[in-house]
């Protein structure tokens, strides 16, 4: 089983906010392979337990608030005994990153992310792959907190809806492949669409509610 896992916040008030684009991408796998079936409770999360590329996955979107992510996926791994380093994916959103682009990582830092902070804090370990992507900096005269919180703009949702669909298709083959065949699919794909040209920003911080 791979756990792929969708971070945000819940709520009528969050849907569609640059913080939730974890969220939008478990979304449309869901469209893709939840068959129609309505989401259940359990892990403090919402879930679907569907057949992505041939292999049983489990599609989780956490309730517990960006800051409280890692408990649901904490609670799966040890009800599923699943490995994080192999069995685990995060979709999360990126402010280093532009908006339209993804970046896989098969590990590392939480780079300031609150969600993926907790995560490393309940598991243990930064060991787990994670799907980022981007949402464009903050402009300089707004607050990190405000602008993580807000809607997409037009012109950003232009942009962000084929890279969604890039991050479903990226899931997709780290279920049956695992993290280095997807990062080598698609991490070229971005490098050659113009990012990746100078050196990625590591560590920055972008800590986040």
């Amino acid at each position: 089983m791979k756990l792929l896992v969708g971070l945000g916040n819940p709520g009528a008030e969050y849907v569609k906010t640059r913080h939730n684009a974890g969220f939008m991408a478990i979304d449309l796998l869901a469209e893709r392979h939840g068959s129609g079936q309505a989401p259940r409770s359990k892990f403090n999360a919402m879930l679907l337990d569907a057949p992505v590329s041939g292999q049983r996955c489990l599609l989780m979107k956490p309730v517990t608030y960006m800051n409280r992510s890692g408990q649901a996926i904490a609670e799966a791994c040890r009800f599923y005994k699943l490995d994080p380093s192999s069995d685990v994916l995060v979709l999360v959103d990126d402010v280093v990153l532009p908006c339209g682009v993804v970046r896989l990582k098969a590990t590392g830092g939480a780079g300031g992310h609150n969600g993926l902070t907790d995560i490393a804090r309940k598991l243990g370990s930064e060991n787990y792959a994670r799907l980022r992507i981007g949402i464009d900096e903050k402009p300089p005269v707004m607050r990190l907190e405000d602008y993580v919180l807000g809607r997409f703009t037009e012109e950003q949702m232009d942009r962000l809806t084929p890279a969604l669909k890039q991050a479903a298709d990226a899931a997709e083959v780290f279920a049956a492949e695992g993290i280095d065949a997807a990062m080598n699919k698609f991490n070229t794909r971005n490098t050659t669409s113009g990012w990746g040209k100078t050196a990625e920003p590591e560590g920055e911080s972008q800590s986040q509610e």
